[in-house]
Protein backbone atom coordinates (compact mmCIF):
# COMPACT_ATOMS: atom_id res chain seq x y z
CA UNK A 1 0.00 0.00 0.00
CA UNK A 2 3.23 1.91 -0.02
CA UNK A 3 3.22 2.56 -3.35
CA UNK A 4 -0.35 3.02 -3.73
CA UNK A 5 -0.48 6.12 -1.27
CA UNK A 6 2.42 7.30 -3.15
CA UNK A 7 0.67 6.85 -6.65
CA UNK A 8 -2.72 8.79 -4.77
CA UNK A 9 -0.44 11.60 -3.27
CA UNK A 10 1.06 11.83 -6.88
CA UNK A 11 -2.27 12.72 -8.01
CA UNK A 12 -3.54 14.98 -5.40
CA UNK A 13 -3.64 18.55 -7.61
CA UNK A 14 -7.46 18.55 -8.77
CA UNK A 15 -6.73 21.27 -11.18
CA UNK A 16 -8.16 20.84 -14.28
CA UNK A 17 -9.65 23.08 -17.18
CA UNK A 18 -13.26 23.39 -15.86
CA UNK A 19 -14.99 22.64 -19.16
CA UNK A 20 -12.75 19.81 -20.08
CA UNK A 21 -14.15 18.17 -16.55
CA UNK A 22 -18.23 19.37 -16.97
CA UNK A 23 -17.80 17.46 -20.96
CA UNK A 24 -16.08 14.39 -19.71
CA UNK A 25 -17.99 11.09 -18.56
CA UNK A 26 -14.89 10.09 -16.33
CA UNK A 27 -15.38 11.10 -12.61
CA UNK A 28 -11.78 13.15 -12.52
CA UNK A 29 -10.02 12.29 -15.47
CA UNK A 30 -9.28 8.95 -17.70
CA UNK A 31 -6.28 8.09 -16.33
CA UNK A 32 -7.31 8.55 -12.67
CA UNK A 33 -10.18 6.78 -12.89
CA UNK A 34 -8.65 3.94 -15.05
CA UNK A 35 -5.89 3.66 -12.08
CA UNK A 36 -7.69 3.85 -9.33
CA UNK A 37 -11.50 2.38 -9.96
CA UNK A 38 -11.20 -0.17 -12.83
CA UNK A 39 -7.90 -0.92 -13.64
CA UNK A 40 -6.97 -1.42 -10.10
CA UNK A 41 -8.56 -4.97 -10.58
CA UNK A 42 -5.55 -6.44 -10.65
CA UNK A 43 -4.76 -6.19 -7.35
CA UNK A 44 -7.61 -8.51 -6.26
CA UNK A 45 -5.64 -11.83 -7.37
CA UNK A 46 -2.98 -10.97 -5.13
CA UNK A 47 -3.55 -11.80 -1.60
CA UNK A 48 -5.20 -15.67 -3.09
CA UNK A 49 -1.58 -15.41 -4.91
CA UNK A 50 0.00 -15.30 -1.57
CA UNK A 51 -1.54 -17.81 0.03
CA UNK A 52 -0.86 -20.38 -2.96
CA UNK A 53 2.87 -18.94 -3.28
CA UNK A 54 3.17 -20.29 0.58
CA UNK A 55 1.16 -23.91 0.65
CA UNK A 56 3.52 -24.34 -2.11
CA UNK A 57 6.77 -23.42 -0.88
CA UNK A 58 6.16 -24.66 2.17
CA UNK A 59 4.04 -27.75 1.37
CA UNK A 60 1.16 -26.76 4.40
CA UNK A 61 -1.96 -28.41 4.40
CA UNK A 62 -5.35 -26.75 3.63
CA UNK A 63 -7.14 -26.57 6.67
CA UNK A 64 -4.04 -27.45 9.04
CA UNK A 65 -2.69 -25.24 11.98
CA UNK A 66 -0.26 -23.42 9.18
CA UNK A 67 -2.56 -22.86 7.03
CA UNK A 68 -4.96 -20.90 9.85
CA UNK A 69 -1.64 -18.84 10.54
CA UNK A 70 -0.57 -18.23 6.98
CA UNK A 71 -4.65 -17.12 6.30
CA UNK A 72 -4.74 -15.11 9.33
CA UNK A 73 -1.33 -13.40 8.44
CA UNK A 74 -2.64 -12.47 5.26
CA UNK A 75 -5.74 -10.89 6.74
CA UNK A 76 -3.74 -8.88 9.17
CA UNK A 77 -1.85 -7.46 6.43
CA UNK A 78 -4.56 -6.48 4.12
CA UNK A 79 -6.24 -5.12 7.45
CA UNK A 80 -3.00 -2.66 8.08
CA UNK A 81 -1.49 -2.16 4.39
CA UNK A 82 -5.67 -1.20 3.09
CA UNK A 83 -7.96 -1.97 4.73
CA UNK A 84 -7.63 -0.67 7.78
CA UNK A 85 -7.00 3.15 6.70
CA UNK A 86 -10.25 2.50 4.21
CA UNK A 87 -12.13 1.74 7.16
CA UNK A 88 -10.87 4.52 9.64
CA UNK A 89 -11.07 7.33 6.67
CA UNK A 90 -14.65 7.26 6.91
CA UNK A 91 -14.14 9.00 9.89
CA UNK A 92 -12.59 11.92 8.31
CA UNK A 93 -16.06 12.67 6.89
CA UNK A 94 -18.18 11.95 9.51
CA UNK A 95 -17.57 12.09 13.06
CA UNK A 96 -14.08 14.51 12.70
CA UNK A 97 -16.34 16.88 10.84
CA UNK A 98 -18.11 19.03 12.71
CA UNK A 99 -20.76 19.94 10.11
CA UNK A 100 -21.22 16.70 9.89
CA UNK A 101 -21.76 15.73 13.70
CA UNK A 102 -24.23 18.67 14.21
CA UNK A 103 -26.23 18.00 10.80
CA UNK A 104 -26.62 14.17 11.76
CA UNK A 105 -26.24 13.68 15.50
CA UNK A 106 -28.68 10.90 15.90
CA UNK A 107 -26.20 8.82 12.96
CA UNK A 108 -22.93 9.43 15.88
CA UNK A 109 -25.13 8.63 18.47
CA UNK A 110 -26.22 5.45 17.55
CA UNK A 111 -23.22 4.14 16.61
CA UNK A 112 -22.10 3.17 19.62
CA UNK A 113 -24.87 0.21 20.02
CA UNK A 114 -22.45 -1.50 16.95
CA UNK A 115 -19.50 -2.38 19.32
CA UNK A 116 -21.39 -3.58 22.05
CA UNK A 117 -23.12 -5.80 19.78
CA UNK A 118 -19.71 -7.12 18.41
CA UNK A 119 -18.13 -7.56 21.54
CA UNK A 120 -21.12 -9.83 22.84
CA UNK A 121 -21.57 -11.82 19.47
CA UNK A 122 -18.07 -12.59 19.40
CA UNK A 123 -17.58 -14.45 22.91
CA UNK A 124 -21.28 -15.86 22.13
CA UNK A 125 -21.50 -16.65 19.27
CA UNK A 126 -18.51 -16.70 16.95
CA UNK A 127 -19.90 -18.05 13.57
CA UNK A 128 -23.71 -15.70 13.87
CA UNK A 129 -20.66 -13.09 14.23
CA UNK A 130 -19.29 -13.83 11.10
CA UNK A 131 -22.34 -14.73 9.08
CA UNK A 132 -23.11 -11.25 9.65
CA UNK A 133 -20.18 -9.98 9.16
CA UNK A 134 -20.06 -11.67 5.32
CA UNK A 135 -23.73 -10.91 4.68
CA UNK A 136 -23.45 -7.14 5.54
CA UNK A 137 -19.44 -6.64 4.21
CA UNK A 138 -20.86 -8.23 0.61
CA UNK A 139 -23.98 -5.74 0.68
CA UNK A 140 -21.99 -2.82 1.86
CA UNK A 141 -19.11 -3.68 -1.07
CA UNK A 142 -22.01 -4.21 -3.51
CA UNK A 143 -23.33 -0.89 -2.44
CA UNK A 144 -20.18 0.96 -3.04
CA UNK A 145 -20.20 -0.49 -6.55
CA UNK A 146 -23.58 0.70 -7.23
CA UNK A 147 -22.32 4.21 -5.93
CA UNK A 148 -19.68 4.39 -8.07
CA UNK A 149 -21.76 3.51 -10.87
CA UNK A 150 -24.76 6.29 -9.71
CA UNK A 151 -21.58 8.68 -9.49
CA UNK A 152 -21.03 8.37 -13.36
CA UNK A 153 -24.60 8.15 -14.08
CA UNK A 154 -25.05 11.61 -12.59
CA UNK A 155 -22.18 13.42 -13.80
CA UNK A 156 -23.68 11.80 -17.44
CA UNK A 157 -27.03 13.45 -16.89
CA UNK A 158 -26.15 16.56 -15.00
CA UNK A 159 -23.05 18.37 -17.18
CA UNK A 160 -22.40 15.73 -20.19
CA UNK A 161 -25.97 14.76 -21.28
CA UNK A 162 -28.44 16.82 -19.67
CA UNK A 163 -30.74 16.73 -22.43
CA UNK A 164 -30.99 13.41 -23.43
CA UNK A 165 -33.35 11.14 -21.75
CA UNK A 166 -32.55 8.13 -19.54
CA UNK A 167 -34.84 5.69 -17.99
CA UNK A 168 -34.67 4.01 -14.31
CA UNK A 169 -35.47 0.97 -15.80
CA UNK A 170 -31.92 0.97 -17.29
CA UNK A 171 -30.73 1.66 -13.91
CA UNK A 172 -32.02 -0.94 -12.80
CA UNK A 173 -30.72 -3.70 -15.28
CA UNK A 174 -27.23 -2.13 -13.84
CA UNK A 175 -27.92 -2.11 -9.83
CA UNK A 176 -29.66 -6.07 -10.80
CA UNK A 177 -26.57 -7.46 -12.70
CA UNK A 178 -24.70 -5.77 -10.23
CA UNK A 179 -26.47 -6.94 -7.04
CA UNK A 180 -26.81 -10.59 -7.96
CA UNK A 181 -22.88 -11.53 -9.31
CA UNK A 182 -21.74 -12.37 -6.17
CA UNK A 183 -24.43 -15.24 -5.84
CA UNK A 184 -24.52 -17.82 -8.00
CA UNK A 185 -21.54 -19.76 -6.86
CA UNK A 186 -22.47 -18.92 -3.45
CA UNK A 187 -25.47 -20.18 -3.63
CA UNK A 188 -24.25 -23.69 -4.50
CA UNK A 189 -21.52 -24.00 -1.57
CA UNK A 190 -24.72 -23.00 0.72
CA UNK A 191 -26.83 -25.58 -0.82
CA UNK A 192 -23.77 -28.17 -0.83
CA UNK A 193 -23.09 -27.13 3.20
CA UNK A 194 -20.04 -26.10 2.29
CA UNK A 195 -20.16 -22.33 2.95
CA UNK A 196 -17.22 -21.89 5.00
CA UNK A 197 -14.83 -18.68 6.68
CA UNK A 198 -11.60 -20.64 8.06
CA UNK A 199 -12.42 -22.65 10.46
CA UNK A 200 -16.34 -21.21 10.95
CA UNK A 201 -18.73 -23.11 9.33
CA UNK A 202 -21.24 -20.39 8.08
CA UNK A 203 -24.03 -22.94 6.66
CA UNK A 204 -24.99 -23.36 10.89
CA UNK A 205 -26.60 -19.88 10.58
CA UNK A 206 -28.49 -20.58 7.14
CA UNK A 207 -31.97 -21.91 7.36
CA UNK A 208 -31.97 -25.51 5.68
CA UNK A 209 -34.54 -24.26 3.02
CA UNK A 210 -31.50 -22.60 1.09
CA UNK A 211 -29.31 -25.95 1.52
CA UNK A 212 -31.04 -26.86 -1.21
CA UNK A 213 -30.37 -27.05 -5.00
CA UNK A 214 -33.10 -25.04 -6.16
CA UNK A 215 -31.45 -21.84 -4.46
CA UNK A 216 -28.60 -22.09 -6.63
CA UNK A 217 -30.36 -22.38 -9.31
CA UNK A 218 -32.91 -19.70 -8.92
CA UNK A 219 -29.70 -17.48 -8.16
CA UNK A 220 -27.99 -18.59 -11.39
CA UNK A 221 -31.14 -18.26 -13.40
CA UNK A 222 -31.82 -14.61 -11.58
CA UNK A 223 -28.13 -13.11 -12.51
CA UNK A 224 -28.33 -15.13 -15.97
CA UNK A 225 -31.39 -13.00 -16.96
CA UNK A 226 -30.26 -9.63 -15.37
CA UNK A 227 -26.78 -10.03 -17.65
CA UNK A 228 -28.38 -10.87 -20.50
CA UNK A 229 -30.83 -7.64 -19.89
CA UNK A 230 -27.67 -5.40 -19.28
CA UNK A 231 -25.61 -6.58 -22.42
CA UNK A 232 -29.17 -6.26 -24.75
CA UNK A 233 -29.11 -2.39 -22.47
CA UNK A 234 -25.26 -1.36 -23.42
CA UNK A 235 -25.69 -2.59 -26.86
CA UNK A 236 -28.19 -0.78 -27.17
CA UNK A 237 -26.77 2.53 -26.01
CA UNK A 238 -23.70 2.00 -28.06
CA UNK A 239 -25.92 1.57 -31.07
CA UNK A 240 -27.68 4.76 -30.47
CA UNK A 241 -24.06 6.54 -30.05
CA UNK A 242 -24.51 7.07 -26.35
CA UNK A 243 -22.26 4.64 -24.98
CA UNK A 244 -20.76 5.40 -21.67
CA UNK A 245 -17.30 3.72 -21.44
CA UNK A 246 -15.94 4.36 -18.34
CA UNK A 247 -19.59 2.90 -16.13
CA UNK A 248 -19.62 -0.14 -19.05
CA UNK A 249 -15.64 -0.71 -17.98
CA UNK A 250 -16.36 -0.34 -13.95
CA UNK A 251 -19.66 -2.69 -14.48
CA UNK A 252 -18.07 -5.28 -17.09
CA UNK A 253 -14.78 -5.41 -14.70
CA UNK A 254 -16.54 -5.44 -11.35
CA UNK A 255 -19.12 -8.16 -12.22
CA UNK A 256 -16.42 -10.72 -13.92
CA UNK A 257 -14.59 -10.62 -10.91
CA UNK A 258 -17.24 -10.93 -7.76
CA UNK A 259 -18.43 -14.03 -9.81
CA UNK A 260 -15.71 -16.03 -9.46
CA UNK A 261 -14.38 -14.74 -6.13
CA UNK A 262 -16.98 -17.28 -4.25
CA UNK A 263 -16.05 -19.71 -6.90
CA UNK A 264 -12.50 -20.38 -4.71
CA UNK A 265 -12.26 -23.18 -2.20
CA UNK A 266 -10.42 -20.38 0.62
CA UNK A 267 -13.41 -17.81 1.06
CA UNK A 268 -11.27 -16.15 3.56
CA UNK A 269 -8.40 -15.13 1.72
CA UNK A 270 -10.69 -14.92 -1.78
CA UNK A 271 -12.59 -12.14 -0.38
CA UNK A 272 -9.22 -10.65 1.15
CA UNK A 273 -8.82 -10.20 -2.75
CA UNK A 274 -12.41 -8.11 -3.35
CA UNK A 275 -11.37 -6.20 0.31
CA UNK A 276 -8.22 -5.06 -1.10
CA UNK A 277 -9.81 -3.29 -4.38
CA UNK A 278 -12.68 -2.19 -2.62
CA UNK A 279 -10.67 -0.81 -0.23
CA UNK A 280 -8.33 0.69 -3.17
CA UNK A 281 -11.69 2.27 -4.58
CA UNK A 282 -12.63 3.68 -1.51
CA UNK A 283 -9.33 5.76 -0.27
CA UNK A 284 -9.08 6.97 -3.91
CA UNK A 285 -12.36 8.39 -3.67
CA UNK A 286 -12.61 9.83 -0.46
CA UNK A 287 -9.23 11.34 -1.01
CA UNK A 288 -10.57 13.04 -3.51
CA UNK A 289 -13.78 14.24 -1.98
CA UNK A 290 -11.71 15.94 0.71
CA UNK A 291 -9.67 17.26 -1.39
CA UNK A 292 -12.24 19.13 -3.14
CA UNK A 293 -14.24 20.14 -0.37
CA UNK A 294 -10.77 21.55 1.17
CA UNK A 295 -10.00 23.06 -1.81
CA UNK A 296 -13.14 24.89 -1.64
CA UNK A 297 -12.49 25.98 2.23
CA UNK A 298 -15.21 23.58 3.66
CA UNK A 299 -12.73 22.05 6.35
CA UNK A 300 -10.79 24.73 7.81
CA UNK A 301 -13.52 25.30 10.41
CA UNK A 302 -15.42 21.74 10.67
CA UNK A 303 -12.81 19.57 10.27
CA UNK A 304 -9.14 21.20 11.22
CA UNK A 305 -7.40 17.96 11.93
CA UNK A 306 -8.39 16.75 8.27
CA UNK A 307 -7.69 20.04 6.56
CA UNK A 308 -3.65 20.12 8.26
CA UNK A 309 -3.12 16.62 6.57
CA UNK A 310 -4.42 17.38 3.58
CA UNK A 311 -2.50 19.57 3.12
CA UNK A 312 0.28 17.25 2.50
CA UNK A 313 -2.55 15.58 -0.19
CA UNK A 314 -3.40 12.28 -0.12
CA UNK A 315 -0.36 10.80 1.19
CA UNK A 316 -1.12 12.91 4.76
CA UNK A 317 -4.61 11.49 4.54
CA UNK A 318 -3.83 8.35 4.14
CA UNK A 319 -1.12 8.78 7.11
CA UNK A 320 -4.07 10.06 9.46
CA UNK A 321 -5.96 7.11 8.25
CA UNK A 322 -3.13 5.11 9.55
CA UNK A 323 -2.81 6.62 12.76
CA UNK A 324 -6.43 6.21 13.51
CA UNK A 325 -5.89 2.53 12.92
CA UNK A 326 -4.20 2.83 17.06
CA UNK A 327 -7.83 2.37 18.49
CA UNK A 328 -8.20 -0.69 16.58
CA UNK A 329 -5.13 -2.02 18.00
CA UNK A 330 -5.23 -0.57 21.09
CA UNK A 331 -8.88 -3.20 21.18
CA UNK A 332 -7.26 -6.09 20.01
CA UNK A 333 -4.96 -6.24 22.50
CA UNK A 334 -7.08 -5.64 25.11
CA UNK A 335 -9.74 -8.25 23.97
CA UNK A 336 -6.61 -10.81 23.21
CA UNK A 337 -5.67 -9.92 27.16
CA UNK A 338 -8.81 -10.57 28.60
CA UNK A 339 -10.20 -13.41 26.16
CA UNK A 340 -8.53 -16.56 28.58
CA UNK A 341 -10.45 -15.35 31.54
CA UNK A 342 -13.80 -14.85 30.02
CA UNK A 343 -13.19 -17.64 28.61
CA UNK A 344 -11.08 -20.30 30.23
CA UNK A 345 -9.35 -23.04 28.20
CA UNK A 346 -9.99 -21.04 24.92
CA UNK A 347 -8.03 -22.45 22.02
CA UNK A 348 -5.52 -20.99 19.98
CA UNK A 349 -7.78 -20.09 16.40
CA UNK A 350 -10.48 -18.69 18.67
CA UNK A 351 -8.47 -16.53 20.95
CA UNK A 352 -6.72 -14.68 18.24
CA UNK A 353 -10.27 -14.90 16.03
CA UNK A 354 -11.99 -13.09 19.02
CA UNK A 355 -9.50 -10.66 19.59
CA UNK A 356 -9.08 -9.69 15.62
CA UNK A 357 -12.62 -9.46 14.80
CA UNK A 358 -13.84 -7.51 17.83
CA UNK A 359 -10.99 -5.25 17.06
CA UNK A 360 -11.77 -4.96 13.25
CA UNK A 361 -15.64 -5.60 13.17
CA UNK A 362 -16.43 -2.97 16.00
CA UNK A 363 -15.00 -0.03 13.57
CA UNK A 364 -15.48 -1.80 10.29
CA UNK A 365 -19.64 -1.97 11.06
CA UNK A 366 -19.59 1.71 11.98
CA UNK A 367 -17.57 2.52 8.64
CA UNK A 368 -20.72 0.33 6.95
CA UNK A 369 -23.22 2.06 8.84
CA UNK A 370 -21.80 5.53 8.18
CA UNK A 371 -21.34 4.55 4.50
CA UNK A 372 -25.03 3.44 3.98
CA UNK A 373 -25.71 6.90 4.44
CA UNK A 374 -22.73 8.82 2.32
CA UNK A 375 -23.40 6.46 -0.95
CA UNK A 376 -26.79 8.19 -1.47
CA UNK A 377 -24.51 11.90 -1.88
CA UNK A 378 -24.40 11.59 -5.46
CA UNK A 379 -23.54 15.01 -5.55
CA UNK A 380 -20.35 14.19 -3.58
CA UNK A 381 -18.43 15.21 -6.89
CA UNK A 382 -20.27 18.37 -8.07
CA UNK A 383 -18.00 20.70 -7.37
CA UNK A 384 -15.50 19.53 -9.42
CA UNK A 385 -17.51 20.23 -12.24
CA UNK A 386 -19.45 23.06 -12.10
CA UNK A 387 -18.29 26.13 -13.31
CA UNK A 388 -16.73 28.76 -10.99
CA UNK A 389 -18.87 30.59 -9.13
CA UNK A 390 -18.93 34.22 -10.59
CA UNK A 391 -16.69 36.61 -8.33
Amino acid sequence: MGAASASLGQTTSIAQPQEEARSSLWLRNRQWDLAFISLSVILVPLPYLLYLLGMHVFNFEYGSANDDGMRNGINAFVAIAVGGPHMMSTFMRTSMDSDFRSRYPMLIRSSIIIPIVVVALAFLNLTLLLTIFFAWASLHVLHQITYIVELYNHKERTFVRPRLRFTRGGDLIDFAVIMTCLFPFAALKISQGAFSVGQNDLTENIPEFFQQSWFFYAMTAIFTTAAVLWIIKTVRQARAGNPNWPRTIFIVLTVTIAFIIPSLPNLDTAFQGLNVWHSFQYLALTFFIIEIRRRNGQLSNSAPLVNQFGKKGSRGLFILSSMLLVGSILVFLGVYIIAPIIEPGINGEKHFSVAYYTAILSFLWIHYYHDHFLFFNFEALDSFSSPAPAK
